[in-house]
């Protein structure tokens, strides 16, 4: 189990404000109704803790001054130490303490020196976003969604489509996309068996929350009209 962890991406509403925590590389975009236009803006409230990001390579690197391979760009992929892609997550112990760097973890994931500080992080990034009374919509969604859909696609596929079943609706335009990329057809990307599948495309997990005008104003609902699709059903089952 010293191997096993996950992104953590967190919203709460309360008197009017939205406070964001993530930890990892999911993400949560806003829609908010455009000044004289009818098309929503997307507006991204996280941080994303990737290797991919300089800043996240910089911040590693300050962290680690000592270790020339604290990041490592393998299959033109840059990865913390070579393993993994986040910088923060939860679980993740054996990057995290030293006993937990050997026997029984398998030998893919041990490292072969002994670390004396914590190589990932828990800790998350925090954001505080004043509701307005133009913010619509809020996406939350795992790295599988964002690397075949723009922020400004996925708002775009929410302010135009019905909303019940808008997170499935997101997660097979990903899966299109997918598909696109491999040149193949949707529905042949649907035959391929889910352990396979990773190949073509991460898992994808989407929730989108349509925000209660009485939020904003401070006041209190019991109703919060929301999507969800994702779960172990992520690499696309159960998606038309």
């Amino acid at each position: 189990m010293a191997s096993v962890g996950s992104c953590c991406l967190i919203g709460i509403i309360c008197n009017g404000l939205l406070y964001i925590a993530n930890a990892g590389d999911s993400r949560v975009v806003l829609g908010r109704s455009g000044r004289g236009t009818k098309q929503a803006k997307a507006m991204q409230l996280s941080v994303e803790h990737n290797a991919s990001i300089d800043t996240v390579r910089e911040e590693l690197r300050s962290l680690h001054p000592n270790d020339p391979h604290i990041v490592v760009k393998k299959h033109r992929v840059w990865r913390v130490k070579g393993l993994i892609q986040i910088s923060r997550s939860i679980g993740d112990a054996y990057l995290k303490k030293a006993e937990f760097n050997k026997e029984p973890l398998l030998p893919k994931f041990r490292l072969p020196e002994p670390f004396q500080k914590p190589i990932l992080s828990a800790e998350p990034s925090v954001l505080v976003h004043k509701l307005h009374p133009d913010d619509q919509f809020l996406i939350f969604a795992s790295d599988g969604l964002w690397e075949h859909i723009s922020n400004q696609e996925a708002v775009k596929i929410v302010q135009t489509s019905p909303r019940n079943g808008i997170a499935r609706r997101l997660i097979k335009a990903a899966l299109k996309e997918a598909a696109k990329k491999r040149e193949m057809r949707y529905s042949d990307l649907r035959k391929i068996d889910r352990g396979v599948r990773r190949h073509f495309h991460d898992d994808i997990t989407v929730v989108v929350v349509f925000i209660d005008p009485n939020l904003i104003n401070g006041g209190s609902s019991s109703y919060f009209p929301l999507s969800i699709k994702g779960g172990r059903f992520a690499a696309g089952a159960g998606v038309p």
